[in-house]
């Protein structure tokens, strides 16, 4: 079976989805020119070559004659795993980092509440007989947003 993808900048693809497939199946080995035509990203990657290993599938990377089935080939495989852990950690800690900077710096953090925003015209709409539906098309929310406003619970 020979799967060609050429230029292929989709995030669901469906040929090497269906490599894994005919993996799944029983084929040998899967071959191919670099290993970034293989997997988006490391953890992606990773992924992918642990369930070919799992499946008894070897995996060939010409250009950086990356062979997953000899024992050299599985020790750079291992070095990669451990890079992609680092590289989690690292991003990890500067996501924490931001956020607490964030925080201190008195910056809200989430989403920004815009139905909130219109609260007391949701409210006097509603006094003033107007459908939740209504209320929601004129204000350009949605009629959750309007029902959440008005329910018992809420001032």
């Amino acid at each position: 079976m020979q799967v060609k993808e050429i230029g292929s900048g989709a995030s669901r693809r469906e040929r090497r989805e269906k490599l894994l497939e005919a993996a799944r199946r029983g084929i040998d080995v899967v071959l191919v020119w670099r290993l970034d035509r293989w997997g988006r990203s490391v953890p992606d990657l990773l992924t992918t070559l642990q369930e070919l290993e799992h499946l008894g599938v070897g995996f060939v990377s010409l250009t950086e004659a990356l062979d997953l089935t000899t024992p050299t080939g599985r020790a750079m495989a291992g070095l990669l795993a451990v890079f992609a852990e680092l590289e989690r950690e690292i991003l990890r800690e500067r996501v924490r980092a931001g956020l607490a900077h964030a925080r201190q710096n008195g910056q809200r953090l989430g989403r920004p509440a815009t139905a909130a925003l219109h609260a007391d015209q949701v409210r006097k709409f509603y006094r003033s007989g107007a459908s939740k539906a209504a209320i929601a098309r004129r204000l350009n929310m949605g009629r959750t947003s309007v029902r959440r406003i008005l329910a018992p619970n809420r001032r």
